[in-house]
C-alpha cells in the first residue's frame, strides 16, 4: 500500500503523544509513590465512596441507555413519521453540546424549582443534587452512543428476515431474541462500553446537578479535581490509577463478551 509507512509513522505518533504519554506518566507517577503509598491514598472512606458512586452510576446509565438506545435505534431505522429527522438529529445533541451547558440545563429542569422538579417534589422526590440527578446526567451524556452503534446496523437488516422467521412460525419474541439481537448485540455492546467509558470520566454535565456532598454525591473525577486544587499531585495520581484500573478491567469485560457473541453468531 503507497504510503503505508508514511501513514504508519503519524498514526503511531499521535497515539503516543495523546494517549500513551499521558497514560505512562499516569503510571510513572504511581510507581513513583509505591505500593504503600498509592494503596493509603485510595484506601480513604471518601476516595472509596466517589469511585463506588461512579462506578455504580456510570454502570447503570449505560445498562439503561443499551435499552433506550437500541429501542430508538430502531424506531428510527424502521419507522416513518413526523418528526423523525428532528429527532433523529437531537440525538447527536449531547455530542456538541458543551458539558456544562448540559449540566446547567438539567439542573434547571430538575431543581425544586424547576419544571420537573417541582413536579416530583409534589409526589415527595427530589432529584437535583441527589444520586437521581447523577444518573439523569450520565444518561443525557451515554444514550447518542449506543443509538448511533446500533442504528446502521438496523438499517442493514433487511424486513424479508424478520419475515421469513414468521413465516417459519416464530413469534415476534423469538423472532426478537433469535435472529435480531445476535446481529445487533456486538455494535450494543460495542455502544454500551463508550457509553460506560463517557459516564465513568463526566464531569461538566454531572458537577451541577449533583450537589458535590462527599460520601454522598461527589464523583470520582471532582474528588481529582479537588486534589490538584489542593497541590495533592500524588493523591489525584492515585485516584486517576484507580479509576484508570476499575476502567480497562470492566472495558475487558465487555471485550470479552463481544468476542463470545461474535464466536457465537459465527457457530450459529
Amino acid at each position: 500500500m503507497p504510503g503505508r509507512r508514511l501513514s504508519l509513522g503519524i498514526t503511531v505518533t499521535m497515539l503516543s503523544l495523546v494517549v500513551l504519554a499521558p497514560l505512562g506518566a499516569l503510571i510513572a507517577q504511581g510507581a513513583l509513590m509505591g505500593p504503600e503509598a498509592l494503596w493509603a491514598a485510595i484506601d480513604r472512606p471518601r476516595v472509596r465512596a466517589a469511585l463506588w458512586l461512579s462506578f455504580r452510576l456510570a454502570f447503570l446509565a449505560a445498562t439503561v441507555n443499551l435499552v433506550l438506545g437500541v429501542a430508538l435505534a430502531w424506531v428510527l431505522a424502521r419507522y416513518r413519521f413526523a418528526g423523525r429527522r428532528l429527532l433523529d438529529a437531537a440525538v447527536d445533541l449531547p455530542f456538541a453540546l458543551p458539558t456544562a451547558v448540559a449540566g446547567i440545563a438539567l439542573t434547571a429542569l430538575y431543581a425544586p424549582n424547576g419544571a420537573f422538579g417541582a413536579l416530583a417534589a409534589r409526589f415527595g422526590a427530589k432529584i437535583a443534587y441527589t444520586e437521581w440527578g447523577i444518573f439523569l446526567a450520565l444518561m443525557f451524556v451515554g444514550l447518542p452512543f449506543v443509538t448511533r452503534a446500533v442504528q446502521p446496523v438496523v438499517e442493514e437488516i433487511a424486513p424479508e428476515v424478520e419475515e421469513a422467521s414468521a413465516t417459519l412460525g416464530a413469534s415476534r419474541q423469538t423472532t426478537l431474541i433469535r435472529v435480531v439481537w445476535p446481529m445487533l448485540s456486538p455494535a450494543a455492546l460495542t455502544g454500551f462500553a463508550l457509553a460506560l467509558a463517557r459516564a465513568v470520566g463526566e464531569y461538566g454535565s454531572v458537577i451541577f446537578i449533583a450537589g458535590n456532598i462527599p460520601m454522598r454525591t461527589e464523583i470520582a473525577p471532582l474528588l481529582i479535581v479537588i486534589e490538584l486544587e489542593a497541590y495533592d499531585y500524588k493523591g489525584a495520581a492515585a485516584i486517576g490509577l484507580a479509576m484508570l484500573a476499575i476502567s480497562f478491567a470492566m472495558l475487558l469485560a465487555i471485550n470479552l463478551v463481544q468476542i463470545w457473541s461474535r464466536r457465537r453468531i459465527g457457530d450459529v
